[in-house]
């Protein structure tokens, strides 16, 4: 591919980066997909498991759910999860299941698609985003989470990007791809600034409650009195079980602001259209200090090809020269991972 590397998505990137493996060389490790499921010590709840078997064999789910967005029953589960800690209480009338995140995703960006129309988007981020609003005529603007400010969002260059055509920003929290967890003081002024620029959140949750430390997750639509949310969610991460295709969309509105505006009756609408529904780190490269390695892209697929460690290049998630690891797997492959790396950084850093 040269230096140019206009691949679409993480899993065409990490193809690429796949092809790169010796297969005459060591077992590959997979550092660079987070899906948990493929190793034994991330398994979710038997009786999870036992749950779902037990609802296959009553013989009362293998229909189409009422209405295309999800069960009554199952929407008052996700809507009482959700409004846990919130100042006010979800209903199951604001939660719409769909399929996965991603299909969540693509919903609510369709009902905000109109001629003109622009996103605020967090860089670095999930490419998904920018790939269906291309596919959908919406212009994606990108705004910084600061590295020196443990990643949290460059609030003045929101004011210096949104026009009166952007209709929505977009945060992921916890990040993908950095893993931060923004704080109740950080949101707040999140929540403040969409405010005065007319905006409506779509906060990313996929991650929720996936953190490390001291510092609490805060969902987005503990502020949804300052500004409209739309929270997204899935069981994916949390309850391990990707395979599944179970998530949601939930319009945090106490103010009615979504509804009057028609965005939670074209939700309803489109829904009733579409398909039923049924861990990470950011790690920087000192490329100046490694030998015949231009890029985070080379970087992976040397990798890939010298040690069968297998990471995700930083570029297709909009930043440049750092590679993303997951920890989603078997702590002492890990290990032996980070070791590889290491051994990798050695043999090709330069002479001082």
């Amino acid at each position: 591919m040269g230096g140019n590397h206009n691949m679409l998505g993480i899993r065409g990137v990490l193809e690429y980066v796949m092809s790169h493996l010796n297969p005459d060389g060591k077992s590959a490790i997979p550092l660079g997909l987070g899906d948990p499921s493929a190793f034994e010590c991330f398994r979710t709840s038997i009786h999870v498991e036992d749950a779902l078997i037990e609802a296959i064999r009553t013989g009362k789910y293998n229909g189409y759910s009422p209405g295309g967005h999800g069960l009554p029953q199952s929407r008052r589960v996700v809507a009482d999860y959700l409004s846990h800690g919130m100042p006010f209480k979800l209903s199951e009338d604001d939660v719409f299941l769909t399929c996965g995140c991603s299909q969540a995703i693509d919903v609510v960006l369709s009902v905000l698609a109109r001629e003109g129309a622009n996103i605020l988007l967090p860089r670095p981020g999930f490419p998904a985003y920018e790939a269906l609003m291309a596919y959908k005529g919406i212009e994606a603007r990108h705004y910084d989470l600061v590295p020196e400010r443990g990643w949290e969002i460059n609030l003045d260059q929101l004011h210096a990007i949104a026009d009166s055509n952007t209709v929505a920003m977009v945060i992921i929290n916890p990040s993908n791809p950095c893993g931060t967890i923004f704080t109740h003081d950080h949101l707040t002024k999140v929540a403040e600034t969409a405010k005065r620029l007319g905006l409506l959140i779509i906060s990313d949750e996929v991650y929720a409650h996936i953190v490390f430390g001291e510092k609490p997750f805060i969902p987005m639509g503990f502020f949804a009195s300052t500004v409209p949310v739309l929270t997204l969610g899935s069981i994916s991460k949390k309850w391990m079980v990707p395979g599944w295709r179970i998530g949601w969309i939930a319009t945090c509105d106490p103010d009615g602001i979504l509804r009057k505006s028609q965005i939670t009756e074209g939700i309803k609408k489109l829904m009733n259209i579409v398909v039923d529904p049924a861990t990470i780190a950011q790690v920087k490269i000192n490329i100046s200090g490694l030998v015949d390695i231009r890029d985070d892209i080379e970087f992976s697929a040397m990798l890939a090809k010298e040690e069968s460690v297998i990471v995700l290049p930083g570029s297709p998630l909009g930043l440049k020269y750092w590679i993303r690891v997951t920890f989603a797997i078997s702590p002492s492959v890990l290990e032996e991972g980070f070791d590889r790396i290491a051994a990798f950084c050695m043999r090709h850093a330069k002479n001082t």
